[in-house]
Order: C-alpha cells, then structure tokens, then sequence
C-alpha cells in the first residue's frame, strides 16, 4: 500500500468517525459560552461570534460591565448596526482606574439590570456579557442571580461571557467554556496597546 493510499484510508475512517458524531448531536438550542483565563483574546472570541450571529441576521445585545472609558474598535465598528445590535457600555473603565469599590458597584449594578432585561427577552438571539466574569469574581454581583437568570433564559438564546476568574457555578452551568492562556504578550516587552489589536 502507498503512503497515499494509507493517508486515504486514514481520512476515510475519520470521516466515518467525524460523520458519527454530527449524526447524533440533535438537540437544537442556545448555548451558554464562557470565555476566561489570564490570556487574550477572550473579548475579541465573543465580538466575533457577534459578528458570525449577525451575519445570519440575529438580533443582538452587547452590555460591557468593565471597559468604557476609552473606545475601541470593537464599538466603532458595530455601533454600523443599530437595527440589529443593541450596544451598551457600561462600565467606567479598569478598577485600577477608577479606585472606588462602591461607585464600581453601583455601575455593576445598573449594568447587570440591562443585561437582566436581554436575557428575559426572547427577541435576542445573541447576548454578549463582555466582562462579566470581573464583576462576578469581585463580587460586585451575585453568581447566584447570574446563573438563574442564564437558566431562566429563553431557549434559543446564544450568551457569551467573557473575563478572566468565571465562578466555578458559571463554569458548571456553561455549554462551552475556554480558558485562554498566556504563552507571551506584546506588553511584556514594553509594547503599548495597538488599534486592531487591543483597542
């Protein structure tokens, strides 16, 4: 037998496996996905499956719990849809910046009310949570409520969530979860942030 006959043959029983398993993966709903970890590209994963959600033409909603005080290309360029997307950042930028753990709060507070109201409403079909997981790990809101609004969401709706530290519960309940890590980062060498490709 050949080497490409062998490699032939070896496709071919993938493809048999891979066909397998699309077979029987049936179930049609929305995922929940957690994006987390001390690496990047946990915002930038959940903006493209935004873009991707409304390329199909869904209806989306974007709350931002910690950016907000400087602007970012993710928002100039899909602030273009204001039919499809509603976008709101809410946040007052880093803690690091803003140093007032009670102002921090409250603006927590008012954002997880309007992501509240995207997850009770069945007309999103995609919801980013960008942040989030910041919030929840300070504690500025309660795991608990998170996940039984998540639970309580309408079926067919998709929700990201993003930020380094997702809760153990949130992790649990997710349908996908990545953690994004470190392998070396542009800052390390004294490299400021970039527009297209932090800002």
């Amino acid at each position: 037998m050949t080497a490409e006959e062998r490699h032939r043959e070896r496709m071919q029983r993938k493809k048999a496996l891979v066909d397998r398993k699309i077979a029987s993966a049936t179930i049609e709903r929305g995922v929940l996905v957690v994006n987390t970890g001390n690496g990047k590209g946990k915002s930038s994963s959940g903006f493209g499956m935004l873009a991707r959600s409304l390329g199909h033409g869904f209806h989306c909603g974007v709350v931002q719990f910690i950016k907000g005080s400087f602007s970012t290309g993710e928002e100039a360029f899909f602030r273009r849809f204001p039919d499809e997307l509603d976008y709101h950042v809410m946040g007052e930028g880093y803690t690091w910046e803003t140093q007032d753990k009670s102002r921090d709060i409250a603006t927590a507070g008012k954002a997880w009310q309007l992501a509240a109201a995207m997850l009770a409403d069945a007309r999103y079909d995609f919801v980013l949570l960008d942040e989030l997981n910041i919030a929840l790990v300070k504690g500025y809101i309660d795991s608990a409520q998170v996940c039984e609004a998540l639970k309580a969401r309408p079926p067919q709706q998709h929700v990201v969530i993003t930020g380094r530290g997702a809760p153990d519960a949130l992790v649990e309940l997710a349908d996908t979860v990545t953690e994004m890590r470190v392998v070396k980062h542009a800052f390390q060498a004294g490299i400021k942030a970039q527009k297209g490709i932090e800002l």
